[in-house]
């Protein structure tokens, strides 16, 4: 009698766990979603924090135009914004090593081709000194913003200017909207840096000619009030010279 009884209570609590059981694996009301990471799931992999690790291999890979290293760095959560110590974002290093086809990844990615380093310049501001055709035309997808100042108060027309980038001079007027006038902190315009700090030289000779017919105006004085004919005329740079003579 003693053991039906036992029996019977044991029979009572498993039911009651059996119970329990079901009742937790169904208490979760159904709305048909299923929080459950998929197998390949894109929003997993936009979700990936950033790492150090991944940021640092960016930024060199950017520098050194490793192109898979670029991607690779990506995909593991690198930041295209990313700075190194000075500053620099990786397009901003692709830029000034002139590694076109890093710089082409990145910009693919959404790279800012206005983010400035700590001596304000960019990516776009750079292609000025480094008179890259190529990377110009990289970063033009990227709609740069061309009207943005270097530490000089500059567009990047006026370094082009100062270091002869004929080319570089040709595809700016050519494909952007700068302003061929614009004058720096200094007082200089594109055409006055282009005489004042260049050699006279056939490289600068053609960068005067290429502003003059991009509608550079030849008697835009600096703040001393000296004309770009006075400044080629001391220089004695004579063909220079009779390029502003000539023109309209």
């Amino acid at each position: 009698m003693h053991t039906r009884r036992l029996n019977t209570r044991l029979c009572g609590l498993i039911a009651v766990g059996a119970l329990a059981f079901v009742t937790a694996c169904t208490a979760a009301p159904d709305d048909g979603s299923d929080t459950r990471p998929s197998k390949g799931s894109s929003s997993a992999t936009a979700e990936r924090p950033e790492s150090p690790k991944s940021s640092a291999a960016l930024l060199r890979a950017a520098d050194e135009g490793d192109t898979d290293a670029v991607r690779a760095a990506l995909r593991a959560g690198a930041d295209t914004e990313v700075r190194d110590d000075e500053g620099r974002t990786p397009l901003l290093l692709a830029a000034l090593a002139d590694q076109v086809a890093a710089a082409k990844v990145l910009v693919a990615a959404g790279a800012d081709p206005d983010a400035q380093d700590e001596q304000d310049d960019s990516a776009w501001l750079v292609t000025g000194v480094t008179g890259s055709v190529a990377m110009a035309r990289a970063l033009v997808p990227a709609d740069p913003d061309y009207a943005l100042l270097n530490r000089y108060g500059g567009t990047s027309l006026i370094p082009a200017g100062e270091h002869g980038h004929a080319a570089y001079v040709r595809e700016v007027l050519r494909s952007t909207d700068v302003d061929v006038d614009h004058v720096n902190n200094l007082g200089w315009t594109a055409l006055l840096e282009a005489i004042i700090l260049g050699d006279g030289g056939r490289d600068h000779q053609q960068v005067v000619s290429l502003l003059l017919d991009g509608g550079a105006d030849p008697e835009l004085a600096d703040r001393d009030g000296v004309t770009p004919l006075a400044h080629a005329e001391r220089h004695g740079y004579d063909e220079i010279a009779k390029l502003l003579r000539n023109s309209p």
